[in-house]
């Protein structure tokens, strides 16, 4: 066992040990003994016995990643979802009980191959983001133990920055799935509501909750992602959400961040200034900074335990909170016991007030390609905990309560170290359904400012090749002018979930004008042998709604059939030949991109096609 005390256990080479001759069961072995090692009774609240992991490691079969994608890959999950004759908690022992079977994210994920170790300590209730509200011993922060780990999903998170599991399920409602992760140095994916099954979970808010998954790289944490998303009929609130393969992001984007004026960091300059270097990083990669007044964002965050949803949670526990209320924590029954005094016209007001709220995001979320923000604003202790058990919560929710109120989709990602050593992080969030765009992204900006993994001394392994392949549901389309990333109509592709293929360059035989029949400005692609190479962006977008885009299209322009440079063929833009008549060719810049450049004084809002 000693060969096996370094090894990492991110996917990537957990696999290529096995195809090495290293066996599941070793693995196992050397999970338990990093258990041990940890010397931390406040991560698991119920470990499954060596012997019965065994029995399912003799029904896992050969490696096969096809058939099973995580063969062989130890994960744990949040002790507020199911698995079939072991306990629920919920971290209140009142209210466990023992589940029938397993939750439906947790069959799809063992029938995928991953070994199941245990269950984790989380806020009961999942009611908090410090992980120190249970009643049993809490886990310590896996970077630093006087900061607190996070929460709710706070051993969920710990077990992963460890390097004691490759993955692990928790639950996010109000930021669970990323405070924890930013706390640890780790990624907290939070899926798209709706897009991985609730059956099996003890519900928080049920209008409003998500599994979600902590992993040691973006690339693995969304692997689980794509295992995990199948649809349920059986969910109520499940939803079919695409789950494409990374591809890479665009080489434009614009991305919404807090304005100097709301971006709140509590007087951590520290803090402040790590997310600065962040949005460096991210300028880079070709991101827009567009800064944004985040006050309405603040004002629907607020709601999250006012009204209607502090109700919601009070559904799961009012029977125990009426017949036996001392058996729930102090500082949770003093949150979801406020609800008692609710009625349900408060609760209405509270709806209606979202709804105004929506209105005015609306807007602003579609106004640029997705918004990067602190994960945290600030760090707090124990110590700070124990003298207000409820401020620093608060506080911690500053950019996450939100997010699921607003039905958008975000992944928290480590970045560089803050300059006092403490993990920096941020969260990239977009509309809902754009879960694989802000993965790829957050993919790149991981691997670009490259931290350690979690508390493990690993390394960040070699980053996976993105993948330039469509799904069998998408069509695929090159855009040549502003329908590209970065130019005013890309939006026509990203509102209908389309995303960002491939860069790539006509054949030798083509021409580009600049149409006369503006504003706004359109260029218009035709072939010609007597052409040049032109450059493009092929982006794909769902099969279903190929006819909305089509539908907007006005002439002389239209969808064709566009040859590539290596001879491959496209569905994309073209202009049909009388179109031209008069227009000024631009062929000689290469690009549409090229030819805005040289405008000398160029109007993007007023660009267009």
């Amino acid at each position: 066992m000693q060969m096996l005390e370094n090894q990492p256990f991110d996917i990537t080479s957990l696999h290529s040990a096995y195809a090495n001759g290293v066996l599941p069961a070793e693995i196992i072995e050397e999970v338990f003994r990093r258990i041990e090692a940890a010397n931390d009774t406040g991560i698991f609240l119920h470990l499954f016995e060596l012997d019965s992991i065994t029995t399912y490691l003799d029904a896992l079969g050969p490696l096969d990643k096809n058939q099973k994608p995580l063969w062989g890959i130890p994960f744990a999950i949040k002790d507020n979802i199911d698995v079939e004759d072991a306990p629920t908690t919920a971290a209140c022992p009142a209210f466990a009980y023992e589940a029938k079977k397993d939750a439906f994210v947790v069959e799809a994920l063992r029938n995928a191959g991953a070994i199941l170790i245990g269950k984790t300590n989380l806020d009961q209730f999942a009611t908090g983001l410090v992980g120190v509200r249970s009643p049993f011993p809490y886990p310590k922060n896996a970077v630093d133990p006087d900061i607190v780990p996070g929460g709710s999903s706070s051993g969920s998170a710990v077990s992963v920055a460890r390097g004691i599991v490759s993955f692990s399920l928790g639950t996010d409602t109000a930021g669970s799935g990323r405070v924890p992760a930013a706390l640890n140095r780790i990624v907290g994916l939070k899926p798209t509501l709706g897009a991985l099954s609730n059956t099996g979970v003890v519900p928080a808010c049920r209008t409003l909750d998500t599994i979600s998954i902590f992993g040691l790289t973006v690339e693995d944490a969304y692997s689980v992602y794509q295992v995990a998303s199948a649809f349920d009929a059986e969910d109520d609130y499940a939803r079919p959400i695409a789950s494409p393969a990374l591809s890479s992001p665009p080489p434009n984007f614009k991305v919404g961040v807090p304005n100097k004026a709301t971006i709140e960091f509590f007087g951590d300059d520290i803090q402040a200034s790590s997310f600065s270097k962040a949005l460096e990083g991210i300028k880079e990669l070709g991101g827009e900074i567009v800064e944004i007044d985040f006050t309405p964002f603040f004002q629907v965050a607020e709601m999250l335990y006012e009204g209607a949803w502090s109700a919601e949670r009070l559904t799961v526990i009012e029977d125990l909170l009426i017949n036996d209320a001392e058996q729930i924590h102090p500082v949770t029954r003093q949150i979801i016991g406020g609800a008692q005094k609710l009625s349900a016209a408060d609760a209405f007001r509270g709806i209606y007030r979202l709804q105004a709220l929506k209105r005015v995001t609306t807007p602003i979320i579609e106004s640029v390609d997705l918004f990067c923000v602190p994960t945290i604003p600030t760090f707090y202790t124990c110590a700070d905990l124990e003298a207000d058990p409820v401020g620093p919560n608060s506080r911690f929710g500053t950019y996450t309560n939100f997010v699921n109120l607003l039905d958008m989709c975000g992944i928290a990602v480590p970045v560089k170290d803050r300059e006092d050593g403490r993990p920096g992080s941020v969260t990239l969030l977009a509309a809902c359904g754009r879960d694989a765009q802000i993965a790829a992204l957050g993919a790149n900006l991981h691997h670009k400012n490259n931290p350690e993994i979690g508390a493990t001394g690993w390394s960040l392994p070699t980053q996976l090749e993105l993948t330039e392949a469509s799904d069998p549901n998408e069509i695929a389309i090159a855009v040549v002018g502003a329908h590209m990333s970065g130019l005013p109509l890309n939006h026509e592709l990203t509102r209908l979930g389309g995303r960002f293929l491939k860069a790539a360059k006509t054949s030798d035989s083509y021409r580009l004008f600049s149409l006369p029949d503006g504003p706004p400005s359109r260029p218009g692609l035709i072939f010609d042998n007597d052409g040049q190479a032109i450059e493009l962006e092929v982006w794909v977008i769902p099969e279903s709604k190929m006819g909305a885009f089509v539908k907007g299209i006005p002439r002389p322009l239209g969808i064709g059939t566009v040859v590539l440079e290596n001879g491959e063929t496209v569905n994309g833009f073209i202009c049909e030949f009388s179109g031209v008549t008069g227009a000024e060719d631009v062929t000689a810049f290469g690009s549409w991109r090229h030819y805005l450049n040289s405008l000398s004084s160029p109007s993007s809002d007023k660009i267009g096609a």
